[in-house]
């Protein structure tokens, strides 16, 4: 199997897995805005999700003259650190399937900001170590091999970037609510032909190439809840904030759950079994994570959740539109789980939870495709300058704390 050994190669691993895995939550925000139903994205996602871990496993898992190889290590009597990996690919899954309801009630920065930061630190103060998940468990799992003078500080920029992105989030819900109440009382005194040719058809819309409301003016807000599968618009904030934080939990234990599927720091193991090797534990881990979400969303076909219209199996195999781009968001997915596993191996897995700094390419992506922010006030552009900056000092001092496997 292949082995990153050096501290360059595993940032290396961890800078490419933090750009995939921001990109593949604008993938699948773009299908739902575009009016594909969630389940039918997901169902395509995970194909291609379990697709990468496949090709992973056989290339890198058996290249090289490291041992053991991916195909040595399923025969094995490893069960123990193969129901860790399994574990931890069920968390995920019930964690991205939660996030991809999340991000329209939400938005697709604000929910990534809370996700990432809550697997980071999960809300537990400092001193209760021992108790904490996410970065703070990884780190004593890994035998202190980060730094922790560097890594806590890090910790620290996390949550000072969660207060901000919370901040962002308020300031940017006010300028909404502005634009939406001066739209209603332009319409009051403005005749219906005049009205849509000053304030509808403005500008190609940036998903679909059609003529819309320009982003960010409270006319491409209204035609965006007409057109998106999931309705948002007048149904309770808590509903999207519940989800989110529910996804972020999911997301703080699988990380820690794969670390020990890969070191075995609990002894489960067998006197002599040799511990699962990375492309061993993420091949479990994706099969898992496979079922579960065909499980959930075959259910959610036929029993759809927050007013989603029914489907079927028929429906979903004859649904191509769009399918290509769930694809891709599986493949990205998949890769960017992948390289953050491989670069946590050689470099601690408490520093390859700097990828959880992904919001700032989600936001970048949210920017550019979806118009987010677009015309909003000053107070929330320096917010989300602020908050973005955090980030980057975030993940800066993360990898500043990696230190090398023994």
């Amino acid at each position: 199997m292949y082995v990153v050994e050096s501290k360059v190669g595993a940032i290396g691993c961890m800078l490419v897995s933090l750009f995939f895995l921001g990109t593949w939550p604008a993938v699948m925000t773009l299908l739902e805005r575009r009016g594909r139903l969630p389940q039918h994205t997901y169902l395509d996602y995970t194909l291609t999700n379990l697709m990468a871990a496949v090709i992973i496993a056989f290339t890198f898992g058996q290249i090289g003259n490291a041992q053991p190889n991916f195909l040595s290590q399923l025969s094995q009597d490893n069960w123990p650190s193969v129901l860790f990996a399994m574990g931890g690919g069920v968390v995920l899954s019930v964690g991205n399937l939660s996030t991809q309801y999340a991000w329209a009630f939400v938005g697709l920065s604000v929910v990534e900001v809370i996700t990432s930061s809550i697997t980071v630190v999960i809300g537990i103060p400092p001193w209760m170590l021992l108790l904490d998940s996410g970065t703070t468990l990884n780190y004593f799992l890994d035998d202190k091999i980060n730094k922790a003078e560097i890594l806590f500080p890090g910790v620290g920029c996390f949550l000072i970037a969660v207060c901000l992105g919370s901040a962002v989030h308020s300031s940017n819900t006010v300028d909404n609510k502005a634009k939406l109440s001066d739209y209603k009382d332009a319409a009051k005194g403005t005749s219906v032909t005049t009205f849509k040719e000053t304030s509808e058809v403005e500008s190609k819309d940036l998903e679909d190439g059609t003529h819309k409301a320009k982003a960010g003016t409270a006319a491409f807000l209204i035609e965006l809840e007409k057109k998106r599968s999931i309705k948002v618009l007048g149904k309770s904030t808590f509903i999207g904030l519940a989800i989110t934080f529910f996804a972020g939990v999911c997301f703080s234990l699988f990380s820690p759950a794969f670390n020990l599927a890969t070191n075995d720091q609990w002894h489960t193991l067998k006197k002599g079994v040799h511990h699962l090797s990375v492309y061993t534990a993420f091949f479990y881990f994706s099969v898992s994570c496979f079922v579960i979400a065909i499980i959930l969303n075959i259910t959610f076909l036929y029993h759809p959740v927050l007013n989603l219209p029914k489907s079927s199996l028929k429906a979903y195999l004859s649904d191509w539109d769009g399918r290509g781009w769930a694809f891709l968001a599986g493949l990205l997915c998949g890769f960017g789980n992948g390289l953050q596993f491989m670069g946590g191996q050689a470099a601690g897995y408490a520093a390859a939870d700097a990828v959880q700094a992904l919001p700032l390419v989600s936001t970048f992506w949210g920017i550019v495709l979806f118009g987010e922010y677009r015309k909003s006030s000053r107070r929330t552009y320096v917010l989300l300058g602020s908050m973005l900056l955090m980030f980057v000092a975030a993940v800066a001092v993360l990898m500043a704390s990696s230190g090398h496997r023994k």
